[in-house]
């Protein structure tokens, strides 16, 4: 029986003392993709990093084979000659992964003169042609582009040409498709397929996204708290896992708990043919006379009712962002109409505008950027108050923010803490309990999970179904997860291009999608 391409034997990694993975075990076979999943701090990436020696601050004990010889004893400059050529890794942020002081193709070129010794015209053609061949349109063109210039899909389309310029034997994706909308992920799970079949390269690929793995894994290791719990083929380990841990995170896959909305529920939101447009330079010597119009959204019709939760989806650069800064007035809207509790808002005075931003709030993507590191739990969660209401005390200040802590599930010694203390799904919380206590009648959930583990995920679903069963809350959720929408969304409006192309009810919308751009949304989340 042929020896396994990488071999990780005993493999302990610590940091400072302290363990991050124990005694781990796990072989890849030529040609073959494995996936490596498990909750974040289970030690995935740190054991893909440890592969390639990427840990300056860590000890690594135990053994680490490639083709026979142990990476561990490799010298600096036999690591280099390995990395890019033999092993590459795709790693989860491109923007951060790629240099912006460089164009994306000199970024390709430098390690192909550096690895295959070609020259520098020899070099570019050859990045040409991976930019296309991993559908980069107009690659001549783009060759020269900055990161900045390209989309989220271009970039890592871009750190994939990069991976495979050298046709390595093992290639490492962190989280390759964790930024990127639905359709796009599936382009670029089909893209590693073909090109991973035809270079008959293994794969290890780094993941929380259990039906990505279930696509493209034929085998799955589960990681927790730094120890590997269980190993098997994709099939037998999602249709009879057998470690608690693997089918606690199977079972976490969203589910739909929404209640009923009431028959006589009054509208709460309701915008009439909604426009929104920004400037645009004119290309050339033309923009020195004038500038175009970019219509972010136009006549968007869009109603929300008490206890109702609406969903927003479409790709990025649909206008669903654009559309959420509309409702909570922080664009201009050039044409339409929008009404909040029955009464326009451009008819409403500053000071009312004022009062309504308590009622109507917002909850980000991301909650480690939306709280401030400088400020406590508490100072974080009664900004607001001090705001609003004023006139409370500060033993009645905090006794609220004791209360509302306690309704999202963190206690009360969270007070004197700051955010970089808690876990992504306790941030989340914090965010959550940030707008809540404000006794809002409409939140605004700006993609509220996307960067949370999928048990994680579930959790605050849960929670902010049962907030809005208590409270009779009002919801837009802005989202490209259409698992996450049919699991919260009473309705579902799509978007394309700034326009809304189909509405109705969720799971009817998503079962039957009428409009081309739907079903091929719909398509690439199965």
């Amino acid at each position: 029986m042929a020896s396994p391409l990488l071999s990780l034997e005993n493999v302990s990694i610590s940091f400072g003392g302290k363990p991050a993975v124990d005694k781990l075990n796990l072989e890849i076979n030529t040609g073959e993709r494995v996936a490596l999943v498990g909750e974040s701090g289970s030690g995935k990436t740190v054991t893909a990093l440890s592969i390639l020696r990427l840990l300056s601050q860590a000890r690594i004990d135990g053994t680490i084979r490639f083709q026979g010889q142990d990476l561990l004893q490799k010298s600096a400059g036999q690591l280099r000659g390995i990395r890019g050529a033999d092993i590459s890794m795709i790693f989860q942020e491109p923007m951060t992964a790629l240099n912006p002081l460089y164009s994306i193709g000199n970024q390709v070129i430098e390690t192909l003169v550096l690895h295959e010794g070609l020259t520098h015209r020899q070099a570019r053609e050859k990045t040409i042609h991976l930019f296309e061949r991993t559908g980069i349109r107009e690659p001549e063109r783009r060759i020269d582009s900055f990161p900045h210039q390209l989309s989220g899909g271009q970039r890592q389309r871009a750190m994939i040409a990069m991976a495979l310029a050298c046709r390595p034997k093992l290639l490492i994706a962190d989280e390759p498709t964790t930024a990127l909308d639905t359709t796009i992920r599936a382009r670029i799970v089909q893209l590693l397929l073909d090109l991973q079949q035809e270079e008959g390269m293994a794969v290890l690929l780094i993941t929380h996204d259990l039906p990505l793995v279930r696509r493209f894994a034929q085998r799955v290791a589960v990681m927790e708290r730094g120890k590997l719990v269980e190993s098997a083929d994709t099939e037998t380990l999602y249709n009879n896992p057998q470690h608690p841990y693997t089918i606690k995170l199977l079972n976490s896959l969203p589910v739909r708990q929404i209640g009923p909305v009431a028959h006589n529920a009054p509208t709460l939101l309701e915008t009439r043919q909604l426009r929104v447009e920004y400037p645009k330079k004119r290309p050339g010597w033309r923009g020195l006379f004038g500038t175009d119009r970019f219509v972010a959204v136009g006549g968007a019709d869009v109603s929300l009712r008490e206890g109702e939760t609406i969903g927003v989806v479409g790709e990025s650069g649909s206008g669903k962002s654009t559309l959420a800064q509309a409702l909570l007035s922080l664009v201009p809207v050039q044409s339409g109409e929008l009404d909040f509790e029955g009464m326009p808002l451009n008819q409403r005075s500053k000071r009312e505008k004022r009062a309504l931003r308590a009622r109507l709030q917002v909850v980000f993507q991301d909650p480690f950027g939306a709280l401030s590191p400088r400020q406590t739990v508490e100072q974080i969660v009664g900004e607001g108050l001090g705001l609003h209401f004023p006139e409370l005390s500060k033993e009645e200040r905090q006794a609220k923010i004791v209360d509302v802590l306690d309704e999202v599930g963190l206690p009360a010694a969270a007070l004197s803490s700051y955010p970089h203390e808690f876990s992504g799904g306790q941030r989340q919380r914090i965010a959550i309990a940030r707008t809540l206590v404000l006794a809002p009648r409409v939140l605004i959930l700006d993609e509220p999970t996307s960067a949370l583990d999928v048990s994680i995920q579930n959790q605050v679903l849960q929670l902010l179904v049962r907030l809005q069963k208590k409270y009779g809350l009002s919801y837009v959720l802005i989202s490209h997860d259409l698992s996450v929408v049919n699991a919260l969304a009473h309705r579902l409006y799509v978007m394309h291009d700034g326009e809304i192309v189909e509405s109705g009810e969720t799971e009817t919308v998503i079962a039957h999608p009428r409009h081309p751009y739907t079903q091929r949304l719909v398509s690439a989340s199965l």
